[in-house]
């Protein structure tokens, strides 16, 4: 079946028979791993939340494994934590990820992360949080929860806050393996679909997102014969289905709609750019914020020139929340190089890279900032 799905996009491997004695070894390798996680945790969690006034993981857990992950997703995702420590308690516990792995991923100390851990869990244990899916109204907040870390975590994949990757597929990878479980034990409720289609859709660039050095490719430049066509297809089914269940108004589902006319588009010029600035608008009136206007800008000087969308970035200038923000000034400066404002132009692009943590981001705006300079001196 997976050759069936893979072949087609990729074409045969030089080694069919190797391919696939690989793929099936990984899958029993994964399947073994993860069971063997899943106990682990569940003995884990339960030991660590015993103790006097605490309830009984043991006698609380069904034999059906799939509810048991929902419960642990929702138990670490709980709102009496902070983000941070939902993040740490999320990856270790579910993904898999040892508490130095975390660490490196996020760039903190390995000690940070695990003081975060023992807090958190403590905090879960004082506020004798019951190891279940809980409902109604308080479902509702969880679930917001968990999909808030599950984005999170997947966004710090696709583009790295800081170092010297531009992405770390692996935390994205966590991110989708944990959303596919979650949509399979939440199936009615949308913006679980919602935010697996985004996530799909999204990681399908990983293989047009960096260069062969490593360096950043951006997504007007990627080649799109390389975007994974499988992953486009899942998410676009992941989409139709949040869409179905009444979701096309949600945070998640917009978003991945707006990343679907991205992969819809066979060129960057036939990107319908007019239908995601509808899309930005709706966004917007579901939760507007800076950066949702920030993105609705580049948007805007797609589909109407880049004066139209400077207006609006220009307006963006005085607010506090972007004042170190790097994409500001980045895509600032790729508006005036559009308008043959080079001097201007280069000014930003140095003052973005000033602001970022992440290396090859960096560089790629110290390169913009020097191409603008070279396109100034010509005559």
């Amino acid at each position: 079946m997976i050759a069936l799905e893979k072949w087609p996009g990729s074409g045969v491997p030089d080694n069919p028979g190797a391919w696939l004695m690989a793929t099936a070894k990984h899958r029993a390798i994964d399947l073994l791993r993860r069971k063997a996680l899943d106990e682990r945790k569940r003995e884990q969690l339960g030991r660590e939340r015993e103790g006097p006034g605490t309830p009984d993981f043991e006698a609380a857990i069904d034999e059906d494994i799939g509810d048991d992950l929902l419960r642990l997703m929702f138990t670490a995702c709980h709102p009496v934590l902070s983000t941070e420590a939902r993040v740490a308690l999320t990856l270790r516990l579910l993904g898999g990820l040892t508490t130095g792995e975390i660490a490196r991923a996020f760039l903190v100390p390995e000690t940070t992360i695990a003081q975060r851990i023992v807090r958190a869990k403590k905090a879960l244990a004082d506020a004798h949080v019951p190891f279940e899916v809980p409902r109604g109204a308080e479902r509702a907040a969880r679930l917001s929860s968990v999909l808030e870390v599950l984005y999170l975590v997947f966004n710090e994949g696709y583009a790295a806050t800081a170092g010297d990757d531009w992405v770390r597929p692996g935390l994205s990878e966590d991110a989708i393996r944990l959303g596919r479980i979650l949509a399979e034990l939440a199936p009615t409720e949308p913006e679980v679909h919602g935010l697996v289609a985004l996530m799909e859709i999204q990681a399908s660039r990983f293989g047009a997102r960096v260069g062969p050095s490593g360096e950043p490719v951006l997504l007007l430049d990627q080649d799109r014969a390389r975007w994974d066509q499988l992953l486009i297809r899942r998410g676009l089914a992941a989409l139709a289905r949040a869409e179905a269940l009444g979701g096309s108004e949600g945070w998640y589902t917009l978003q991945a709609a707006i990343a679907a006319c991205h992969a819809r588009a066979r060129t960057a010029e036939e990107t319908d750019w007019r239908r995601i600035v509808a899309l930005y608008d709706s966004l917007a009136r579901v939760a507007s914020s800076p950066v949702v206007t920030l993105n609705r800008a580049v948007a805007v000087a797609m589909a109407f020139g880049p004066a139209a969308g400077l207006e609006i970035v220009d307006a963006l200038s005085g607010e506090p929340s972007l004042a170190g923000y790097h994409l500001l000034p980045s895509v600032r400066g790729d508006l005036l190089r559009k308008l043959g404002r080079l001097d201007e132009a280069r000014a930003e692009f140095e003052r973005a890279a000033s602001l970022t943590q992440n290396v090859r981001e960096r560089e790629l705006l110290q390169e913009r900032a020097r191409a603008a300079i070279d396109e100034r001196r010509r005559p």
